[in-house]
């Protein structure tokens, strides 16, 4: 592993550094399969109204999902809090730069109530202290019925990121405002999340 100089995942800077000398074990290098069958299969589970859902990608990264949901003709936003890691995401985004916003998670304020939250080592990326800011933040920021769909790492391992979670404490943690609706294998985990990881969809009450 490379010697950084931050060592606070809470700061913009521990990712600067990690994407600026291309240290990103946790990046998939595209959208993964679950995601693109959830994608194709959204109209099933998302009652919009007809409208484009309202969707949210935090902590980004390369953002490389932000493509498939906006060619599919969804209303998604993704952003970061780390320059570069924007400044990454927007040179691949091309014609979809434009979608790619630096901002805090926790202060950002979409522009409608969001209909879909899409989770992608975003949680786990943060100590676990912050977790239940995470998750009141995500009830807050989803309309009733909405949507919280991704990845979530499982694992007992004190030291991250990527910091994993037990079944029972994600439960405890989201049981308050989510249902959970799909618990899936993941078959194209990428050697950081293999055999850790779980495909999940959780509907917000």
């Amino acid at each position: 592993m490379p010697d950084f100089a931050s060592r606070d995942p809470l700061t913009p800077t521990f990712w600067d550094e990690r994407f600026d000398r291309q240290f990103t074990p946790w990046d998939r290098g595209g959208a993964s399969a679950a995601l693109r069958a959830f994608v194709a299969n959204a109209p099933a589970l998302l009652s919009t109204a007809g409208r484009p859902p309202a969707v949210l990608l935090p902590g980004c990264g390369s953002a490389y999902e932000l493509a498939l949901m906006l060619d599919a003709g969804w209303d998604a936003t993704a952003i970061d809090f780390s320059p570069v890691a924007v400044a990454r995401a927007k040179a691949l985004a091309g014609p979809h730069a434009g979608h790619i916003v630096q901002a805090d998670f926790f202060d950002y304020v979409p522009s409608r109530p969001l209909d879909l939250v899409y989770e992608q080592a975003f949680l786990c990326a943060l100590p676990r202290a912050r977790w239940p800011e995470v998750a009141a933040r995500w009830a807050r920021l989803l309309a009733p019925g909405g949507l919280l769909a991704g990845y979530f790492f499982f694992d007992d391992v004190p030291k991250g990121p990527p910091f994993g979670i037990a079944r029972a404490q994600l439960d405890a943690l989201l049981a308050p405002h989510f249902d959970c609706i799909a618990d899936e294998a993941v078959t194209d985990s990428i050697p950081v999340f293999l055999e850790k990881e779980r495909w999940m969809i959780w509907r917000r009450r």
